[in-house]
């Protein structure tokens, strides 16, 4: 595995945005569709596939959080901005990685990493959304691409190197890490003109999306700011930092930028709230005890919307804790006021899960799937409560089509498993614990699962015929990233 703590991939990468086109500061209309520049090098449908090779490297290496609330908050949000941003070329995938550094980063095909750490600096909804923004903006810019032309133009060989050492990475991390470094150290410096001119017009870009999207555009210069005067003088800034230069000539742009336009008072909402006070009590990687004081500082300065997160939050530490009486009392009075929350739902979940109180659960949540059938969060809290209930039969069709609708979400699979394991069926538990290697590039390991479940069942059966196909499918994108 890696050692990211040692050598980022994602930092390497995010070293690498290339050359930029920047607009006039009072015209954004002006901005050039630069789409077409980075073509030379690398088309849209190769992005996708790079970016889908680095997804998977990411899953095998990094802690992304699979928590579906956050799952979901953060896909909302990320989509959100899209919705208002221009020259979208490709799908947008948002997910979290727990970490408490400060950072987000971008990479090919519309993927956007944002750590768990960005929540607990970010005080508002707007200074998080501003972030999102601009690797919006990286991405629609094709930054990476440009930059990777330009060193085409210089140096054919430096650029086929840089992405044969990403590819190797999938199936050598180490050696794959070793190669990029060894790839980049030579023209890192040409780069950091490149990085700083890319940056700006991320920026300005941002703003555009934010204003668009209905947040406050005064939040990303406030936040850009705010960071540049805390890390100003340490030795050792966070990782935001060194791939996201904060020059004093950049946040005044920035400022410069978003007193264009209308000032506009936005309210954090809710659900930023909720998700916030969700990684403070179980990604923050701090103790429960730490935790609850961190809740306790947070009510003393909070309003109506900020004591009901903070209730939340402490209920999640006392379900992790097992204090479940106190969880009980702070949960009941959220749930009364607002019974379709999912974030209430969820944890109420939990709790009755801990104290096995399975019916009442599995009630709680049919009923409100009635109201949103098809909302992902309730369908696997809903299989995973029949899993605990010991009703494996009725959670494995829930599971069998979440994970058709949803293929490269790890949950559904590793509940299917569990479900499939406990119904003895060996085959299928094979076949959904391949698609979790699958996800996480291990190619050779997934399809002997595969070859494995094939052999289990009877001869020329429907299922048989099923594994057979997939293990084909699974041959050709190994040998299509082999390719890369």
């Amino acid at each position: 595995m890696f050692r990211f703590a040692k050598a980022p991939a994602y930092l390497l990468i995010s070293a690498l945005l290339g050359t930029s086109i920047a607009a006039p500061a009072n015209d954004l209309s002006s901005l050039p569709d630069i789409g077409t520049a980075a073509a030379a090098t690398l088309s849209i449908e190769k992005e996708m596939e790079y970016g889908d090779a680095y997804m998977r490297m990411i899953r095998a290496s990094m802690p992304v959080i699979s928590d579906p609330l956050l799952s979901e908050y953060i896909s909302d949000l990320g989509h959100r901005l899209v919705a208002n941003a221009n020259d979208v070329r490709t799908p947008f995938n948002f997910f979290m990685i727990q970490n408490r550094d400060i950072n987000a980063f971008a990479f090919f095909g519309g993927h956007v990493a944002i750590h768990s750490g960005l929540f607990l600096h970010a005080k508002t909804e707007s200074e998080l959304a501003s972030v999102v923004a601009h690797e919006i903006a990286h991405v629609t810019q094709r930054h990476l691409a440009r930059s990777m032309e330009d060193q085409a133009r210089k140096s054919p060989a430096t650029l086929a190197a840089l992405i044969g050492s990403m590819m190797l990475a999938i199936a050598s991390p180490e050696a794959g890490i070793a190669a990029i470094h060894a790839t980049t150290a030579a023209s890192a410096q040409g780069q950091i003109n490149y990085t700083r001119s890319n940056e700006k017009e991320a920026d300005r870009i941002g703003i555009a999306t934010l204003s668009k999207a209905g947040f406050d555009v005064q939040a990303m210069p406030r936040f850009f700011g705010r960071l540049a005067d805390q890390y100003r003088y340490v030795s050792t800034p966070p990782p935001m930092l060194l791939t996201h230069p904060l020059p004093e000539s950049r946040i005044t742009d920035s400022r410069s930028r978003a007193n264009q336009f209308p000032a506009r008072q936005v309210a954090t909402s809710q659900r930023y709230q909720l998700a916030r006070s969700r990684i403070v009590a179980r990604y923050a990687g701090i103790d429960s005890s730490a935790a609850l004081d961190w809740f306790e500082r947070q009510e003393k300065r909070g309003n109506a919307v900020t004591k009901d997160a903070v209730n939340y939050g402490k209920a999640l530490v006392y379900i992790d804790s097992e204090q479940y009486e106190k969880a009980h009392a702070l949960l009941g009075p959220l749930l009364a006021k607002e019974p379709n929350n999912r974030f209430y739902i969820d944890s109420a979940t939990d709790l009755d899960l801990h104290q096995k109180k399975y019916d009442r659960a599995i009630a709680r949540l049919e009923a409100a799937q009635k109201a949103n059938p098809n909302n992902k969060v309730l369908r696997l809290n809903l299989a995973n409560a029949l899993q605990e209930a010991d009703r494996n039969n009725e959670s494995i069709p829930i599971l069998t089509r979440y994970t058709y609708d949803n293929p490269e979400d790890p949950n559904g699979w590793h509940l299917l498993a569990q479900a499939q394991a406990a119904n003895g069926r060996r085959d299928a538990e094979l076949a959904a614990r391949a698609e979790l290697l699958a996800l996480r590039g291990a190619w050779e390991k997934a399809i002997q699962m595969y070859i494995q479940a094939s052999q289990i069942v009877e001869v020329n059966s429907l299922d048989q015929a099923r594994y057979d196909a997939r293990i084909d499918q699974l041959r050709l994108a190994r040998q299509r990233f082999a390719n890369l």
